[in-house]
């Protein structure tokens, strides 16, 4: 049975739920889009699987994995429904184009193309190409309404001048103070353990963390992953300093704990900043990076967030003090 023969209403029930489901995971996986994907056997799903956490097993391999799990060999899925077109380049994770050839699947079935001008209708091509059924079913579970986030991604500004995906984290008390007050006794969190711990978890699905030096002159935070978070590779420690004030005795240059993971330490500042400091932090430990400024008290966000994109930091934390987190929300760079 070609894809063409494939039972169209059922189809598209079948992708229409699967877009909806996948909208679950929105905030886990921004800003990749939300795909889902089931595996079929002779008309019947067997597997269903979706994209779930940013950096993770794609849709499609997900839904492999559970169509294994029937029992029903790899020879005999005959058809694949994804919501999205599957990924032709190795990015944090193989091709799914490479793994669906892997199988015994001959029928592909697609919601829509990939809009990213690096990718559209490319491992389709690919697909076609090896003697696979390729068929695209427009108006289905469509990125408008299962991925607006990625679509606002691709078409803004960014696909000419890249920045990251923000992701503002604060905690704050019902009368709107970020910080305990000064009554409080030995208490030094207004946060709850349970929000802790997904502060963790939280920083093992970014590649960065980005700080003001205020914050690390009155809190001395060391911005690790400890469990319950763990990370592959841990987020860079990225701290905004426009004059070079970080403090050599800042627990940033501690070694890290037994579990915990500490990432690369970036201090950012502003040209002309202090020589003999340059050096000492360097020497501690830090690279330091020359940013301009907007003035000269503070570095120009944009340019900020421009080298950011240009180290590869697609998604980022903004884990600050209520200045630098004002800053960010007020110049529109907060996604999350």
């Amino acid at each position: 049975m070609t894809a063409q023969a494939l039972d169209a209403e059922a189809l598209g029930i079948l992708l229409d739920r699967l877009g909806r489901e996948a909208t679950r995971f929105r905030f886990e996986v921004a800003p990749n889009p939300c795909v889902g994907a089931a595996i079929l056997a002779r008309g019947e799903v067997i597997g269903i699987g979706y994209h779930e956490t940013y950096g993770g097993p794609h849709a499609e391999i997900q839904a492999m994995e559970a169509a294994r799990q029937s029992g029903i060999p790899e020879c005999d899925w005959d058809t694949i429904a994804i919501t999205l077109e599957p990924c032709s380049t190795t990015g944090k994770t193989p091709p799914c184009v490479e793994a669906i050839l892997r199988t015994g699947i001959r029928n592909v079935v697609v919601s829509q193309l990939d809009p990213n001008p690096d990718h559209e209708g490319r491992g389709l091509r690919l697909l076609e190409a090896a003697g696979l059924q390729v068929r695209v079913m427009d108006g289905i579970a469509r990125l408008k309404d299962v991925s607006p986030h990625f679509l606002r991604w691709m078409a803004n500004e960014r696909v000419r001048r890249p920045r990251p995906w923000m992701i503002a984290k604060w905690a704050q008390t019902m009368t709107g103070q970020m910080r305990p007050p000064a009554d409080v006794g030995q208490g030094r969190w207004i946060s709850s353990q349970e929000s802790l711990e997904e502060v963790m978890l939280l920083r093992s699905k970014v590649e960065a963390i980005v700080a003001g030096v205020g914050t690390v002159l009155s809190d001395n935070p060391r911005y690790t992953v400890r469990p319950p978070g763990h990370a592959d590779t841990p987020p860079a420690r990225v701290i905004l300093d426009a004059w070079l004030r970080t403090p050599l005795h800042s627990k940033l240059f501690d070694a890290p704990a037994e579990g915990e993971q500490a990432g690369p330490l970036y201090i950012l500042c502003l040209p002309g900043s202090n020589a003999v400091r340059y050096r000492a932090l360097e020497q501690a430990g830090a690279t330091v990076v020359e940013i301009r400024g907007e003035d000269r008290k503070h570095l120009r966000l944009l340019d900020v967030q421009s080298w950011l994109a240009e180290m590869g930091f697609k998604r980022v934390l903004l884990e600050t003090g209520p200045t630098l987190l004002r800053n960010y929300l007020d110049s529109g760079f907060v996604d999350q």
